[in-house]
């Protein structure tokens, strides 16, 4: 029996550094003098052209990249609207990735010295018969030395990478150059709107007067709304769904995984519990960890890791070729998962506490792509046209939106969320995050691919001749995103498709899925 536990850590804004020799605290505190009081001042708030361009730097952070390009990434952190902790984290990487040069540097020139000390103690006990001279024995201790000395640079240069890691693991993407700057949801930019939100209610005979229910009521009306026996078996937050309402959310779950097989999405059915290194891969940790479910280690473990129940399909489907080197001519990869998702929600106390809109446990299906970078911009347009289309054959009104650099997700570097139309509250709500995260995920999860081998021309001597260049491995990109939010679709079709009458009119394109239902009858009440 599996045990979970929420996690409550202190959110990752409160940053805290992992513990550290001596000899590496000591570059931190000749770190922390070189800057300059300016340089650790809370940023002003950022306007559309103080964010550099990041066109000439493709790829994610690692530390060189953060290194030679600091005011880029600052400009990012600072539109993101990120902590001045993540500033100082920035910088501190870029200090750390300085200092390693000189202890590269010296380890490297001990290494050299203690290969010279060894060569020449072979020479000479050769030229002995064997026999240790002096010399010989000073050239030893030289070289025992200079082992030792290397071996103390390598074990600092080990702990400043290991710092620098968990710095890089605490920053969020680049941003893409298109992302609008702006501080929150209300400052996203409308790319598209589709569908008349009058028009279902003038199909279905709303007078002027009507105040469509809110989607609970509605499926309280159909006799398929068990809140209170949720919440009195598993606490807030939990829904049971019965009847006409359960089965309409089995039809909307099949219809979009048909929908994608049929568009080459490979269906996958992925376990519901993962490891620590998992989420780490996808970048829900370290950041996230407070929003997860967490099984006790004494229930069960991930081979001897903290295992979680997943938040999204999005961690297991990407996670399926970590620590991959796929080939080009393999890609891109599609995948699509039904599965129920576990969210602890732990920052959205008093939010949307009525019905579906945020659970604890809830389903979605979820989209996958794995990219080469020429590719990724045009599968990311694919996905989200994808879930557009979902969407526009239940013809339930929605708009596109392009997230501003203040509401974009922790690893995408570009995302758009599509938000449904619900009458009951008169508003757009979001109903599926499409984010292309680049190789932001690939690098922490070690998921590359090999280019197709190309041919080069070479000269030599006036002449031209064609060679094979076997190629480097490179980072994918991965996409993800909802194809669709189950729960969040289902509250869209009871709202949109309700009757004067409280009954609910079943969507075309989910009759063959109702057994050709097409109207589900308000209960009566005996």
């Amino acid at each position: 029996m599996f045990v979970v536990a929420t996690s409550r850590r202190a959110p990752c804004h409160a940053f805290t550094q992992p513990r550290t020799s001596p000899r590496l605290a000591r570059l931190f505190q000749s770190s922390s003098a070189s800057a300059s009081p300016s340089d650790t001042a809370t940023p002003p708030p950022p306007t559309v052209h103080n964010r550099l361009s990041r066109a000439s730097l493709p790829s994610s952070l690692d530390g060189r990249t953060l290194s030679e390009n600091l005011p880029l990434v600052l400009s990012h952190l600072t539109a993101r609207r990120s902590s001045p902790e993540a500033l100082e984290a920035a910088r501190l990487v870029a200090q750390l990735h300085s200092d390693r040069i000189p202890l590269i540097q010296r380890r490297d020139e001990a290494l050299q010295k203690r290969n010279e000390c060894s060569a020449s103690v072979g020479k000479l006990m050769s030229q002995s018969g064997g026999e240790e001279t002096r010399e010989i024995a000073d050239l030893k201790r030289a070289a025992s030395e200079a082992g030792e000395e290397a071996s103390g640079f390598e074990a600092t240069l080990e702990e400043i990478e290991s710092k620098m890691n968990a710095l890089l693991a605490s920053l969020p993407n680049l941003l893409d150059d298109v992302v609008p700057d702006g501080g929150d949801d209300g400052e996203n930019e409308l790319v598209s709107q589709w569908g008349d939100v009058k028009a279902l209610p003038n199909e279905l005979g709303w007078s002027q007067d009507f105040v469509p229910l809110w989607h609970d009521d509605v499926a309280a009306n159909l006799g398929g709304w068990q809140a209170d026996a949720a919440v009195s078996m598993s606490g807030s937050r939990f829904v049971s769904l019965t009847g006409p309402v359960a089965r309409l959310e089995r039809a909307i779950s099949s219809y979009f995984l048909d929908r994608a097989v049929e568009k080459g999405y490979v269906e996958v059915s992925p376990p519901l519990v993962v490891s620590r290194t998992a989420l780490e891969g996808t970048s829900q940790l370290p950041k996230f960890e407070e929003d997860l479910f967490k099984i006790v280690p004494e229930s069960h473990t991930c081979n001897g890791q903290d295992a979680f129940l997943i938040p999204t399909a999005e961690v297991p489907l990407t996670n399926m070729h970590a620590n991959q080197i796929l080939e080009e001519e393999d890609l891109p990869i599609s995948y699509v998962a039904l599965t129920p998702c576990f969210r602890a929600e732990a920052g959205s106390y008093g939010r949307d506490t009525r019905g579906l809109i945020r659970t604890h446990q809830f389903y979605k299906v979820e989209l996958v792509k794995i990219t080469t970078p020429q590719t990724s911009n045009e599968e990311h347009h694919k996905l989200t046209r994808h879930a557009e289309e979902c969407l526009e054959e239940l013809k339930i009104p929605y708009r596109k939106m392009r997230l501003c650099s203040g509401d974009v997700g922790f690893s995408a570097q570009l995302c758009y969320d599509l938000e449904a139309w619900l009458p009951s509250t008169g508003e757009y709500r979001e109903i599926s995050s499409c984010s292309n995260t680049g190789d932001f995920q690939a690098r922490r999860m070690g998921l590359r691919y090999r280019p197709s081998a190309a041919e080069e021309e070479e000269g030599a001597g006036g002449k031209k001749k064609k060679k094979a260049k076997k190629p480097k491995p490179v980072f994918c990109h991965t996409i993800n995103g909802s194809g669709l939010a189950v729960g969040r679709t289902l509250v869209a079709v009871l709202e949109n498709y309700q009757t004067m009458e409280g009954d609910v009119v079943v969507p075309e394109v989910l009759r063959p899925y109702m057994g050709g239902l097409e109207v589900l009858k308000k209960k009566t009440k005996n």
